[in-house]
């Protein structure tokens, strides 16, 4: 592989799947027991909020039983290593990627970038402040910046809401040398079209690291399939020795 100076790393579900999270939606269509339309959008939230709020409540205390993986790990120590531009998209809601970078002194030109929120943090629905939350949000919660109840909801983006930080995912896309996706099944988009986005610029190499090809695994250069924790340790230790 040829010297790189630009590297988008783009992360799933898969990732996160080897700590003990379960993956966003199994084969039966559900997501943790729940139809995804119960839970996962703003129209859920409107008819239901303690539902959904449950539900997101039970996700957020499931993150103090589980801990980061290799895979994690190996990309932290990336963030470390790399001197050029790195931008580490996840589709996750976890903290596992914060959580294996807290400590590291990281490169000043290294982003992360929930696309899909965070379940560490809460908005206000009418400022829209977003603030760190580790507990439960229940109809008491009482908003630190309107000191209203009721408003606080899951800093999380629902189906049919706009990915957070697209500007900045384009604009990276676009320009890097690298496209690494890793854990993601391909069929969630706009994250599914980022591929599509790098060939368009015609310079940057793609690869997959998934446990099975994912719905557009033909379009990537190369295409790795194995457990997240053996392949991207291995994958990322062989990019810091032969190519930064």
């Amino acid at each position: 592989m040829k010297p790189v100076s630009s590297i988008v790393v783009l992360t799933g579900a898969g990732i996160s799947a080897e700590s003990g999270l379960s993956t966003f939606r199994d084969n039966n269509g559900l997501w943790c027991d729940h139809r995804i339309e119960d839970v996962a959008t703003p129209q859920a939230f409107a008819r239901n909020p303690k539902l959904v709020q449950d539900f997101y409540n039970m996700r957020r205390a499931q993150l103090a039983s589980v801990e980061p993986n290799a895979a994690h790990i190996a990309l932290a120590q990336l963030a470390e290593r790399f001197q050029g531009s790195f931008t580490l998209v996840t589709q996750n809601v976890d903290n596992l990627h914060a959580r294996a970078l807290a400590g590291r002194t990281l490169r000043s030109h290294f982003e992360l970038l929930p696309m899909h929120g965070e379940l560490t943090k809460v908005r206000c629905s009418e400022t829209e402040k977003i603030v760190n939350w580790q507990g439960d949000i229940t109809p008491q919660s009482q908003c630190a910046c309107c000191y209203e109840t009721g408003t606080l909801r899951p800093h999380i983006v629902w189906f049919g809401e706009m990915p957070l930080y697209m500007n900045k995912i384009m604009r990276a896309l676009q320009a890097c040398d690298l496209f690494i996706s890793i854990g993601t099944s391909g069929n969630v988009y706009p994250a599914a079209g980022f591929v599509q986005e790098v060939k368009r610029a015609g310079h940057g190499k793609t690869v997959e690291l998934n446990l099975e090809p994912s719905q557009g695994h033909s379009l990537f250069d190369e295409r790795i399939y194995g457990p997240a924790t053996q392949l991207v340790p291995k994958f990322i230790d062989e990019l810091i020795n032969t190519t930064i």
